[in-house]
């Protein structure tokens, strides 16, 4: 087989699987319930999707695995100003700013 052809057919199954399974819950319609359970579960989907774009990003520098980073710092001076106050611009200019300061005023 062809590698055009087999990357056609690749695209075609993807395609497929991806029509059957968002169009299940539309097809379906009430008929269709998730458990209570799962429905709980999916409550953090975002959360956890959110961390495992973020943490990677924060825990590695230049491709290995670095404890003390810039960047670690700056995101636990995030979650500690996220968690004390509520302003929602507040932890995003604090840990730019700690994250600059660090970077440039630092050298590190």
């Amino acid at each position: 087989m062809s590698d055009g052809l087999t990357l056609w057919l690749t695209f075609a199954a993807i395609g497929a699987t991806t029509l059957m399974t968002r169009g299940s819950f539309i097809m379906l319609g009430e008929k269709a319930r998730l458990p209570a359970a799962l429905h709980r579960a999916l409550r953090y989907a975002p959360a956890a999707a959110l961390s495992a774009l973020v943490v990677p990003d924060i825990l590695l520098d230049g491709g290995q695995l670095q404890p003390l980073n810039p960047k670690l710092l700056a995101a636990v001076v995030v979650v500690v100003v996220a968690l004390r106050w509520r302003n929602p611009w507040l932890p995003f200019i604090l840990g730019m700013g700690v994250l600059i300061a660090l970077r440039k005023g630092l050298g590190w």
